[in-house]
């Protein structure tokens, strides 16, 4: 039996949902403490048009780069002001 455990996405058959324009807004970068590690883990917050279709198991690729959605995105429905926050984030050396 599946379920949020099990399910995986078969990234080989990648498919564009949406796409459009959004606002992007850094959040935090940050590196391990050891020094034999040498990546940084961006994290950034991206504001979606309420119509976009995403969910916490799906990627965001922004200027180039791909993103891992962390959490569930939040819809924010309030009228004009409707949209939905996400959460992304990646690894870099």
């Amino acid at each position: 039996m599946a379920d949020a455990y099990t399910r995986r996405r078969d990234w080989g058959r990648a498919a564009t949902v949406w796409t459009g324009r959004a606002s992007v807004q850094p959040f935090r970068s940050t590196s391990p403490a050891e020094p034999e590690r040498e990546t940084t883990t961006e994290i950034l917050i991206v504001f979606l048009p309420p119509t976009a279709v995403i969910d916490s198991a799906d990627r965001i690729v922004l200027r180039g780069q791909v993103y891992e959605v962390q959490g569930e995105p939040a819809v924010w429905r309030a009228g004009a002001l409707s949209h939905i926050r996400v959460t992304v984030w990646r690894a870099r050396r």
